[in-house]
């Protein structure tokens, strides 16, 4: 993708109309070696007129205390408990769970942010269960609402401004190994396949504008969970081009496309993204299984390799039962989990379900973070019981 005022060839001279030399400012991924932006800017990017801690930021994703010896059970937890505050999203994320590839968060803002921020620890992939705005970021903006993912790459000077007036709900995956589209989706030369669940045209890309001046001069940079302020004397979005495969995009959940056998097929059918040691799926409203003895409703399964973690969003939940719109229910790797009592039969002779949710399967174990514990639902893993 290119947008804007470009050179002829990368690292060569793209001056403005009075003269003044443009600065180059290369977004790479992995080393050099991955998928990389080259942005042209008016300033050079890397003058800090002062550098302070940050009075800004979120919480670092810590262990609940106690849960390494806490017994292995599953566990759901009602993130519409956490408090609906007036902070701005780059103050308002609330981490819940997390291991060393992904952290999973809610965050309930209330605010635009006052400041812009780049992540240096990971990709941010929201899902927006309730709200909408504006992503604004130094490649143009992105606009997004309800039902949403929106994809924040590392590292990229960004800030939200939120529509006025609207509750805001959103999930985060902080994705520390960096974030990709499954490659069983792509061809040979990297166009999408035509039986990818999704198409080049579902993506909402950012709108470039070129320069703007909103009169902020802060950047805050998260690494290692660490917030550090950094003063500029120029306003940060001051992009005259870009061009690369590095960018932000909004994806509308719905615009995947589910998948329909004889029979129940396995949850890796629903991937949409994934990351390193990670996958994101989307459950999406659909048609099911159309043997004539199908049992539609998930199997009872032991997955000795991965963590489930599910964001409910809307509809009805075939295999389970009280949970809702924000529920996150968390079932362990190591332990047995499936529907609950009575939905497996329920579910023979349905032809659609219309649950709509967001799941993450990771290789390595979730934990729980102090935040977690005060909004879990205590005797979860006993409503299994008949």
């Amino acid at each position: 993708m290119a947008a804007g005022e470009l050179p002829p060839k990368p690292h060569t001279i793209l001056r403005g109309p009075g003269g003044q030399l443009r600065h180059e400012h290369c977004l790479t991924r992995q080393g050099f070696d991955g998928p990389f932006t080259i942005l042209y800017r008016e300033a050079a990017p890397h003058v800090h007129r002062t550098v302070a801690l940050s009075e800004h930021g979120f919480a670092p994703a810590g262990i609940a205390p106690g849960h390494l010896a806490a017994p292995l059970v599953r566990r759901h937890y009602r993130s519409t408990e956490l408090p609906a505050e007036g902070a701005a999203p780059i103050d308002a994320r609330v981490p819940l769970l997390a291991n060393a590839d992904v952290v999973v968060g809610v965050l309930r803002p209330g605010a635009s942010d006052p400041v812009y921020f780049e992540n240096g620890d990971g990709d941010d992939l929201y899902y927006i269960h309730e709200g909408g705005g504006l992503l604004r970021t130094l490649m143009g903006d992105v606009p997004f609402g309800p039902k949403d993912y929106l994809l924040v790459p590392r590292g990229l000077t960004h800030r939200f401004i939120l529509d006025e007036g609207q509750p805001q709900h959103w999930l985060c995956l902080e994705l520390l190994g960096d974030f990709h589209v499954p490659r069983q989706f792509r061809n040979e030369s990297g166009q999408l396949r035509m039986d990818a669940p999704y198409t080049h045209r579902d993506f909402r890309r950012p709108d470039f504008r070129g320069p703007l001046d909103e009169g902020i001069r802060t950047i805050v940079s998260k690494r290692d969970s660490v917030f550090t302020a950094y003063t500029v004397d120029t306003s940060p979005l001051d992009a005259v081009g870009w061009d690369g495969t590095v960018w932000p995009f909004a994806f509308p959940i719905l615009a995947f496309q589910p998948k329909t056998s004889s029979v129940h097929l396995p949850p890796t059918i629903h991937g949409t993204f994934a990351t390193r040691g990670g996958l994101i799926c989307s459950f999406v409203p659909r048609l099911v299984d159309t043997h004539p003895d199908a049992i539609p409703c998930p199997y009872p399964h032991q997955s000795v390799h991965c963590d489930e973690a599910i964001f409910y969003c809307d509809g009805h939940f075939t295999s389970r039962r009280g949970v809702g719109p924000g529920s996150i229910s968390y079932h362990p790797m190591g332990t047995m989990h499936g529907p609950h009592p009575g939905a497996y039969e329920a579910s023979i002779g349905q032809r659609e379900t219309t649950e709509l949710a967001v799941m993450l399967d990771t290789f390595t174990p979730l934990r729980p973070t102090p935040f977690a514990p005060p909004i879990e639902q205590p005797d979860y893993h006993a409503t299994f019981i008949p």
